[in-house]
């Protein structure tokens, strides 16, 4: 990556950190100075007691530089300590934020990327770059502070070893210009090669961790999920899946095994810098001692040239570092951008519809196709949605109902053809508004560990007497009288200990009763009753038909009793509509596609 290219990323990732984790870098920085300054006030003041020991002795002079020494200590050991104090509370609320990143972008993602497994992939690898090994956006933290600690270590040595240079001891060799370029290539030679250690070393790490993807996911499921799951917990022990499991634990040994060659081969570059820092070290120590025998400066500077010079190695080999790690964190930070920049490819309009008008809903020969198949779900279908009617979809599995829904409510586009609001294409309208107009409950809904409340809601604040009266007319009521804590029940026990566990019908009911609270026009039911008993569906049905009366609403269901209840019945058959009607004119044609499906089911009932 070029420079530039680097340092747009840098900044690009600055602005990512300031926007969910305020305060997290000036805190970072500003604790990183205070940090590197403190050795070098207790070098140069060290360097004058011991001067003054070994000269004139004036007690004095001597108790003024140790009071000095201690409150300049002290002063800034507080400072540090209270900036590290507040960097350390931001940082560790980086590792709540960064999630939100990830969040907000699927939550603006078109939906068809969200099943793209390419993306997923994309996704998943910049997650495990970052929550695993720390690259990107925590590198990009952490290495700030060590460019921050470089810059102020390198310019508070230069300040105490630029007389080391000037100080005369009578020797012109020992004396000679000639060192101060030397001094500049041992330490830049220092430097150089502890970077390219490093680059060396993140190599190797570069191509251990191309395995990694494989093996997380693995060890996540069959190490952690597959236990912890409760809906395969029967599955697991019926079919003693457990086998299985040890099976692919003993795969992830294996892979442990064969990698121990790369994690010995990373190890041996951190003991190679060592080594040159050191060598590096112990030529500056002889410099400076042969220079204060000769005479050129008292025996107390030796402390502070020392000291100095090698914080000014190690202060390089930080800088040379800091700069590997730009070269390293924003490759990450790239495929993070690459991620996040995936543009929504739907067309987003700014019309708004009328929330007071009564909507017409018009499918005008649409198709469809899902990324990636070869097969059409949808076939040039043409159909009109009244206001105000009850529409139910049927027909096998895979016929195109829950297709169609999802074109619906714009989770796709048609590939072929337009869906029309109040005769203007939906594409129009501005998705956010447009998606206010329907409450959905599909055939895989989710409710989530929150409180009964919320759920209902799906919001943290709401209107208890009409939560309530939602819960009343899903036939909910009687289980909710059980709950100790009302609306403040938690549902499940994934955050509260004493969180109520539900069945599928009961969830269900809640899923219907946030349907029914957010009170939108169109409702949507994509088989909502799949673990009722044909009783308990009938009823709600029956009684959710009474809710919606006034509202249009599309029911999609494999029982075709729930069709009595509706206006208009669409037959679905290999992606088109095959029939359409209300259920006695449809159930009286003999060579139809509904009475065959009505017939299959009916005749168990006989």
């Amino acid at each position: 990556m070029r420079f530039r290219e680097r340092i747009q990323m840098t900044r690009r990732g600055y602005g990512l950190i300031r926007k969910y984790c305020p305060g997290l870098l000036p805190a970072k920085v500003s604790a990183a100075a205070a940090d590197t300054l403190i050795p070098f006030v207790s070098i140069w003041f060290s360097a004058r007691i011991i001067n003054e020991i070994s000269g004139e002795r004036k007690i004095q002079r001597i108790a003024v530089y140790v009071v000095l020494t201690v409150l300049a200590g002290f002063a800034l050991s507080m400072i540090k300590n209270a900036l590290n104090k507040v960097a350390e509370e931001k940082e560790s609320g980086m590792w709540n934020y960064f999630p939100k990143i990830f969040s907000d972008k699927q939550l603006n993602m078109d939906y068809s990327d969200l099943e793209d497994q390419e993306i997923q992939k994309q996704k998943q690898k910049a997650e495990e770059n970052l929550y695993m090994f720390g690259n990107g956006l925590a590198q990009l933290v952490w290495d700030t502070a060590g460019l921050v600690q470089a810059v102020v270590g390198i310019v508070a040595s230069v300040a105490l070893t630029a007389s080391l240079f000037l100080a005369r001891s009578g020797n012109a060799a020992v004396d000679s210009p000639v060192w101060i370029p030397v001094a500049i290539l041992l330490v830049g030679v220092a430097g150089i090669g502890t970077g390219k250690l490093r680059k060396k070393e993140e190599t190797v790490f570069e191509q251990w961790t191309e395995g990694t993807v494989w093996f997380n996911r693995t060890f996540m499921f069959f190490g952690h999920t597959l236990y912890d799951d409760l809906s395969r917990a029967m599955d697991v022990r019926i079919y003693r899946q457990d086998k299985i499991a040890d099976r692919e634990m003993e795969k992830l040994d294996k892979h442990n095994r064969e990698d121990n060659g790369s994690i010995q081969k990373m190890s041996v570059y951190p003991a190679l810098t060592e080594m040159i820092r050191g060598l590096c070290n112990g030529l500056c120590y002889v410099y400076v001692v042969i220079k204060a025998a000769m005479g050129a400066f008292p025996v107390g500077s030796i402390v502070q040239y020392v000291g100095a010079l090698i914080k000014l190695v190690q202060s390089c080999a930080e800088l040379v570092n800091a700069n590997s790690g730009n070269i390293i964190y924003t490759e990450h930070l790239k495929k993070l951008f690459a991620y996040l920049d995936i543009p929504c490819k739907k067309k987003q309009g700014d019309y708004r519809p009328d929330p007071e008008k009564v909507h017409t809903i018009e499918f005008k020969n649409v198709s469809f196709r899902y990324p990636g198949s070869e097969q059409s779900v949808l076939k040039n279908v043409n159909v009109t949605i009244t206001p105000g009617k009850k529409l139910a979809l049927v027909g096998a599995n895979g016929a195109g109902k829950t297709t169609f829904v999802k074109l619906l409510c714009r989770l796709y586009d048609p590939e072929e053809g337009q869906i029309l609001l109040d005769g203007r294409d939906i594409k129009e309208y501005d998705s956010k508004e447009y998606i206010k107009l329907f409450s959905y409950v599909f055939q895989d809904f989710k409710l989530f560990s929150l409180s009964l409340g919320e759920n209902i809601a799906a919001a943290t604040e709401y209107d208890t007497e009409k939560a309530l009266e939602c819960i009343k007319k899903v036939s909910f009521e009687e289980r909710y009288r059980d709950m100790q804590d009302g609306l403040d029940t938690c549902l499940y026990r994934d955050i509260a200990e004493d969180g109520v566990m539900i069945s599928g019908g009961e969830a269900q009911k809640i899923a219907l009763a946030r349907a029914l609270y957010k009170d939108a026009p169109i409702v949507v039911l994509d088989e909502p009753t799949a673990a009722l008993d044909p009783i308990a569906e009938a009823q709600v049905y029956s009684d959710f038909g009474k809710l919606v009366d006034h509202k249009t609403a599309i029911y999609v269901s494999h029982r075709l009793s729930s069709c009595r209840f509706c206006d208009t019945i669409l037959v679905f058959d290999h992606g088109e509509i095959v029939q359409t009607g209300s259920h006695e004119e449809l159930v009286n044609k003999r060579d139809g596609k509904y009475y065959e499906l009505w017939n299959a089911q009916a005749k168990y009932y006989v």
